[in-house]
C-alpha cells in the first residue's frame, strides 16, 4: 500500500537520516511504478542520487513513460550504466525522448542502430524512420553436402531415435549437444532435418541459433494450417496473431505441458478449457481432450475470441490477458488513453511484458509472410482506451 507507506514515512522522516529517507523514497517509487501510480516519478526524484539496481532503474524509466514525461525518460535512461543503455528497449525510448524534445537527428541516429533487427523495438524504430516491416527475403538454399552432413551426424541420429521412442527429455539433450558449437550452415541443415521429421520446436530454435536475423521460413513455421485456419476464420481472428501466439506458447509441440499444467499447441489450462467448453457448448468435454490438437485449437482460439471481445477488441490487451488473465490486463490500463507500446512496456509482470512483445512482433512477421506485404507494428499496438475508475 504505497499511499499508506508514504503517509507513515512523512510521520517518521525527521527521525531518519538523509540516506534512509532516500532509500525509503526509492522503495516507494519502485512500488508506485509497479502499481502504475502517477506519483512514482516524484518519489524516484525524491530519492536523489542513491545507488539503484537495474530493476529500479528500469522502472524509473517506465514510471516516466506512464505519465508522458519525456524529459524524465531521457534523464533516467542517460543515468543508466553504459551496458544497460545498449538494450534495444532503452535505445528506442531514448530516441522517442529526443524526438519529443524536437531533436530529430539525435532520435534518428538511435533508431538506425536497431531498425534492422526483427524484434519488437527494432520494428518500432524502423517505423519511426518511415518504413513498415517488409516481407522477409527468402533464405538461400543450402548445399546438398551440408544437408547430408546433418543427416549423418551421430548426435542428431541419436536425438531422432529418442524422439521416435517418445523420450523427449533425452532427445532434447542430444539435439542441443549435437548443434552446440557448430557453424551456421550445419545448424541450418539440422533445422531442415528437424522440419522433415516434424520436430517444429527444434527447427525453429535451431534456425534461430544459426542466425536470429534471417531464416524466417524456418523460424516462423505454419504447421497444422489445415486445422488452424478454419478455426481462425470461424472465430473471426487474425491468422498472423494466432500463429504468433501459438509459436510463443508451444513452438507447435502437441504434447507440450507447462509447469503449471497448461497443455497442447495453445497451452490451455484445464480450468480455462472447461470454462471455454461450457461457453461454446462443447459436449463431452474432459481434460484429456486438451492433448487432442483439434480440440486444443478449438478451445484456444475460442478463448482468444472471448477475451478479445471482453478487452476492447484490442490484440495487446488480449495477448496480455491470454498470458496473465483478462482481469489483470484490464486493470493495467490507465485513467487516460495510453499508447499501446507504453502499456506494453509498463506491464508489471516480467513474463507477461516479454510475452506480449514477442507475440505482437511474431504476429507482424507472420502477417508479412502470409500476406506478402509490409506490416505495421504501431498499427497493431494502437491506443489503449481508459479503464474504469473501479479498476
Amino acid at each position: 500500500d504505497v499511499s499508506a507507506a508514504r503517509l507513515r514515512l512523512l510521520r517518521i522522516q525527521d527521525r531518519l537520516g538523509a540516506a534512509e529517507r532516500n532509500y525509503a523514497h526509492l522503495a516507494l517509487g519502485m512500488h508506485a511504478a509497479l502499481d502504475r501510480l502517477p506519483e512514482a516519478s516524484a518519489l524516484y526524484a525524491a530519492a536523489g542520487d542513491i545507488e539503484t539496481t537495474a530493476q529500479q532503474r528500469a522502472w524509473r524509466v517506465r514510471a516516466a513513460l506512464r505519465i508522458g514525461d519525456w524529459h524524465a525518460v531521457r534523464e533516467a535512461i542517460e543515468a543508466m550504466p553504459a551496458d544497460e543503455r545498449e538494450a534495444a528497449d532503452w535505445i528506442y525510448w531514448l530516441g522517442r525522448a529526443h524526438a519529443a524534445a524536437g531533436r530529430r537527428d539525435a532520435a534518428e541516429s538511435l533508431y538506425v542502430r536497431i531498425a534492422g533487427e526483427p524484434h519488437f523495438y527494432g520494428m518500432l524504430a524502423r517505423e519511426e524512420l518511415g518504413e513498415a516491416f517488409p516481407p522477409p527475403p527468402a533464405t538461400a538454399p543450402l548445399p546438398r553436402a551440408k544437408l547430408e552432413e546433418a543427416e549423418r551426424d551421430p548426435g542428431l541420429q541419436r536425438a531422432l531415435a529418442l524422439y521416435r521412442l517418445e523420450l523427449r527429455t533425452e532427445a532434447l539433450r542430444e539435439w542441443v549437444w549435437g548443434v552446440r558449437e557448430r557453424d551456421e550452415q550445419f545448424r541450418l541443415a539440422a533445422a531442415h532435418l528437424a522440419l522433415r521429421n516434424e520436430l517444429y520446436d527444434r527447427a525453429i530454435n535451431t534456425a534461430e541459433l544459426a542466425n536470429p536475423r534471417s531464416n524466417f521460413e524456418l523460424r516462423f513455421l505454419t504447421p497444422y494450417r489445415d486445422l488452424i485456419e478454419p478455426q481462425v476464420r470461424a472465430q473471426g481472428l487474425d491468422l498472423g496473431w494466432v500463429y504468433g501466439l501459438m509459436r510463443q506458447e508451444s513452438r507447435f509441440v502437441v504434447p507440450a505441458r507447462s509447469s503449471v499444467g497448461a497443455q497442447g499447441l495453445m497451452q490451455v489450462m484445464p480450468a480455462t478449457g472447461k470454462w471455454v467448453a461450457d461457453r461454446i457448448g462443447l459436449a463431452g468435454y474432459n481434460q484429456r481432450l486438451l492433448t487432442d490438437p483439434e480440440t486444443n485449437v478449438l478451445l484456444g482460439t475460442s478463448y482468444m475470441r472471448l477475451i478479445l471481445e471482453g478487452l476492447d477488441a484490442h490484440p495487446v490487451l488480449a495477448s496480455a490477458g491470454y498470458n496473465a488473465g483478462p482481469g489483470r490486463a484490464r486493470r493495467w490500463r490507465d485513467a487516460a488513453p495510453l499508447e499501446g507500446a507504453i502499456y506494453t512496456e509498463t506491464i508489471p509482470f516480467d513474463e507477461t511484458r516479454d510475452y506480449v512483445k514477442k507475440v505482437l512482433a511474431n504476429a507482424v512477421i507472420y502477417a508479412a509472410m502470409l500476406e506478402k506485404r509490409p506490416q505495421s507494428l504501431k498499427a497493431r499496438l494502437g491506443t489503449i482506451a481508459p479503464g474504469a475508475a473501479s479498476e
